[in-house]
């Protein structure tokens, strides 16, 4: 069994995490980090983070299941190839890199766990490949009502940052150098985190240390210029009205923050429009981040679905 405290003191490049590499079908390489054995899980991180979101799990889920934690296309040491964002970024381009990843660990009937932008993937995995997923693990998933949500005028304080990040002049302005990136995700950690001590100073460092390199934070806001974000999606579904798709049919685990600035946990309503089967948890005091805020609750969803 692994000693997870040991573990949560060992930065992200230690080789203890138990590092990999595969290739994508276009031959970019995808990094993750994998441990344990049994049945397969496999957790999908958010902006801005990485496998690292998940530090609070792989060590002790790894004692009873196949646990690969990877960094999407265009995060961490996965590979950025040179593509337009709306065809190599956006969810089904990053959905697909999941499936190659799958392929590569000859990997079926897993349990799928994301957040944020893995949360998006996640869902766009379990309708292109039903029988391949087990079980999903959302946090805070968006859906058609909540999509519509994020367009009323009192909530678009909080998504300004798609609209920035879509605009070059954001690389300028904040990804300049390693201050630029630790003040511009600081605000992020502060904002969205519901338990602030679940983010310890070398922890942060960490992160920044991953996003500042060269590059990294400038290609890692390809999702939004994809048009992946909330708010595009939203807007494009207003303008141009689609019938929904059906729900998933998979047993869904829903975790929800209780103080999630950015998907407030009224959000959830309409959700068996997207998930028929989904049981749904509010953590009190967690805010976004739950991988990491809330890692014994989103365990315990896993295991249900083993």
């Amino acid at each position: 069994m692994r000693d997870v405290d040991r573990f949560l003191d060992l930065p992200p490049s230690d080789p203890a995490w138990g590092h990999g590499l595969c290739s994508d079908r276009q031959g970019n390489r995808v990094h993750y980090v994998r441990c344990g054995g049994g049945m397969p899980v496999v957790l999908l991180h958010g902006w801005p983070g990485l496998w690292y979101d998940y530090r609070r799990i792989i060590p002790t889920l790894g004692a009873e299941a196949d646990v690969v934690a990877p960094d999407l296309r265009g995060f961490g040491a996965s590979d950025s190839p040179a593509l337009a964002p709306e065809a190599g970024y956006g969810r089904q381009a990053q959905a697909e890199v999941v499936l190659d990843l799958l392929d590569a660990l000859r990997l079926d009937g897993v349990v799928l766990a994301g957040y944020d932008v893995g949360s998006a993937i996640a869902q766009a995995v379990a309708r292109a490949a039903p029988a391949r997923v087990r079980g999903l693990v959302l946090g805070a998933p968006l859906h058609p009502g909540s999509g519509a949500r994020a367009l009323r005028p009192e909530h678009q304080h909080e998504f300004w940052y798609q609209d920035f990040h879509r605009l070059p002049l954001a690389v300028d302005l904040v990804g300049r150098d390693r201050a630029s990136v630790e003040a511009y995700l600081g605000h992020f950690y502060r904002h969205w985190v519901g338990r602030h001590d679940s983010v310890r100073p070398p922890e942060f460092d960490a992160i920044v240390d991953v996003y500042a390199a060269p590059g990294a934070l400038d290609v890692s806001l390809n999702w939004y210029r994809s048009g992946a974000g909330t708010l595009e999606t939203a807007r494009r579904a207003m303008a141009a009205p689609v019938p929904a798709p059906p729900p998933l049919p998979h047993r869904a685990e829903v975790l929800w923050g209780e103080r999630d600035a950015l998907f407030p946990p009224a959000w959830a309503e309409g959700l068996e429009s997207t998930l028929s089967h989904h049981r749904l948890r509010v953590l009190p005091g967690v805010g976004h981040f739950i991988p990491f805020e809330a890692p014994e609750a989103m365990t315990e969803s896993i295991r249900a679905l083993l």
